[in-house]
């Protein structure tokens, strides 16, 4: 999955990349024009949890997410999302028990851009962290009680249905972030990210483990990390514009 992300990472920095290079840009322009960049508020939604709602019958997923421009490279982040996931965990192919889990998730945090525009342009290479909290339950359809009593019997016993539910988790960890965003058309943009998460809290019951948080995708034994990404379609919203330092008067201090 990890290896799925990457190659997908890839592409989009391809197809980012040779977006600058059909464009027609002024690399110098007139020392009469003064650029203005734009700041404001942007928002919008992770495609790719709505294409796996639709393709997966056991999970449902939204996820908005938005930042705000502070300064020429910085940006206050984050998303706010909820996921609903059933899931079963086995032996072999034998399925030992079946649960769903459900809840909601914030993260906030700063991006920081490292990609530096040509004039007239809006894109960003971006690298960032964010905190992230999530509040959620388990809900357990069913399962088989191992008894080792049951010694002449071969295999395990059927699978008992009897629901019962798991309230008031939550867990809390941090993410270091890197993501693309590219500007399609005037204040649309198109962006991906991948995410490496570092579980801090993680409150369950003592019956039932936390095997996936919403949000923060599956818990692995004897490991706090984690992995995940989106991939955004979101609007900018322009709010006011300061001027932006002109290339000829930069190129001329640099002398």
């Amino acid at each position: 999955m990890l290896k799925y992300f990457i190659n997908l990472f890839i592409l989009f920095s391809f197809v980012f990349t040779s977006a600058q290079v059909d464009k027609t840009v002024d690399l110098n322009p007139k020392d009469s024009v003064e650029y203005k960049q734009k700041y404001g508020l942007r928002i919008g939604v992770d495609l790719s949890r709505p294409v796996l709602s639709f393709i997966n019958e056991d999970y449902t997923g939204l996820e908005f997410v938005g930042d705000y421009r502070l300064t020429e490279k910085l940006f206050i982040a984050g998303e706010f999302g909820n996921e609903k996931r059933t899931d079963t965990e086995g032996i072999g192919s034998t399925a030992l028990y079946n649960y769903t889990t459900s809840g909601s998730y914030l993260k906030l945090g700063i991006d920081y851009n490292t990609y530096t525009n040509w004039y007239g342009e809006q894109n960003f290479i971006t690298i960032g962290g964010r905190y992230a909290v999530s509040s959620f339950n388990h809900t357990l359809n069913s399962f088989r009680i191992f008894d080792s009593n049951n010694f002449f019997n071969e295999g395990f016993p059927d699978l008992v249905t009897s629901q019962e539910e798991f309230e008031g988790l939550n867990a809390s960890w941090l993410e270091f972030v890197v993501g693309l965003k590219a500007e399609l058309f005037k204040n649309i943009y198109a962006g991906i990210s991948i995410r490496l998460a570092y579980l801090v809290t993680n409150k369950n019951d003592e019956r039932f483990p936390n095997l996936w948080i919403p949000g923060f995708n599956k818990v692995t034994d004897g490991s706090n990390f984690g992995v995940g990404y989106n991939y955004s379609i979101s609007y900018f919203l322009p709010l006011y514009k300061k001027a932006k330092k002109k290339r000829e008067d930069a190129d001329n201090k640099a002398q």
